[in-house]
């Protein structure tokens, strides 16, 4: 029997239920110490299971209930009507009212296991930067919206670059599985085990392209941070120029993309780019969308000078030189 400590006495709860045989509109029950209110239950609905993009953590599938979940339900058990654990209370929106989130029982016990065989949570790593393939995008690449996730980015030396994955590639399939979205491919990935070859679709110039890859271990942090999109490495925010934004900023290019923002000390500060700049070229390419500038800025080697031609403010064109700072370690 599972105990969960509830405040000044521990409940006795039913043993783990199975979190994969949630089914939405199915009742809950949250059990915990919420504001000190010890041995408090409260009871609701499951509203979604595998909910994503929450902004609690990298990986995310989380069961969401109106089950009243407050501060001092974390950690409390999330039951359904046989009284089994499916889900240990995590989080809450705080600004609404009824929407609180469980971590499913499954994943917590994939967790547990590897904590108590290896004593650290290992998971899968291909070493790439991913965005979700909008609607732009796949019309730009002459894909279906929808039908994978676009590799902005490869970090050298990693398994994706061993097994042959470019920056833009569009990836449809792993592990034989279809693809739907950056997240979906960011479990899958991580549920492998390190060193196991893994199948895996691309579209590359609009032709599939299957790859096998050997996956590797996730590192720390701070290796994961290499594989940041070099745009934001630059400390260059861009945007789609339009007709209204060329008016506003007094601009006369027809294509390119506008600088938004600028961080302070970075690459793109040093070259003298400003926000209300338009980028017509990088590396003597041509750049007609947001998308294409990323492709170049990627294919850039660190420390090497990239010339930038700009477009100011009342039409006055000028080129400046950027230099791809090294990923930090």
């Amino acid at each position: 029997m599972l105990k969960v400590d509830a405040g000044s006495a521990a409940l006795p709860v039913a043993e783990l239920g199975d979190s994969d045989k949630l089914r939405i509109g199915q009742w809950a029950i949250a059990i915990g110490n919420p504001f000190g209110l010890d041995r408090t239950v409260t009871a609701g609905i499951i509203s979604a299971t595998g909910r994503t993009r929450v902004g609690v953590a990298t990986y995310e599938a989380f069961i969401q209930t109106d089950a009243s979940i407050n501060p001092g339900n974390s950690g409390g058990p999330l039951l359904n009507l046989d009284g089994r654990v499916v889900g240990i209370n995590t989080a809450i929106v705080s600004t609404g009212q009824g929407i609180g989130f469980s971590i499913p029982i499954n994943m917590a016990k994939e967790i547990m296991a590897q904590l108590m065989a290896k004593g650290r949570v290992v998971r899968g790593w291909l070493g790439i930067a991913i965005q979700d393939l909008t609607p732009e995008l796949a019309a730009g690449f002459g894909v279906k919206p929808g039908s994978g996730v676009l590799v902005s980015d490869v970090m050298k030396d990693s398994p994706a670059e061993a097994g042959g994955l470019k920056s833009g590639d569009i990836i449809t399939e792993f592990g034989g599985v279809s693809i739907k979205d950056v997240t979906d491919l960011q479990k899958r990935v991580a549920a492998v085990e390190p060193g196991r070859p893994s199948p895996m679709t691309v579209i590359r110039d609009k032709a599939p392209t299957t790859l096998t890859i050997k996956i590797g271990e996730q590192p720390g942090e701070e290796t994961v941070a290499a594989v940041a999109p070099k745009e934001e490495m630059l400390g260059l925010q861009v945007e789609p120029l339009t007709p209204e934004s060329a008016q506003r900023f007094k601009l006369t290019a027809k294509a390119g993309v506008l600088v938004t923002d600028v961080a302070a000390g970075s690459s793109g500060d040093a070259a003298g780019i400003k926000p209300g700049d338009a980028i017509l070229e990088v590396n003597r390419q041509a750049v007609s969308n947001v998308e294409q500038f990323k492709r170049i800025i990627a294919a850039a080697k660190p420390g090497d000078p990239v010339p930038v031609y700009l477009q100011r403010g009342g039409g006055r064109n000028e080129y400046v030189v950027l230099t791809v700072p090294e990923p930090k370690r």
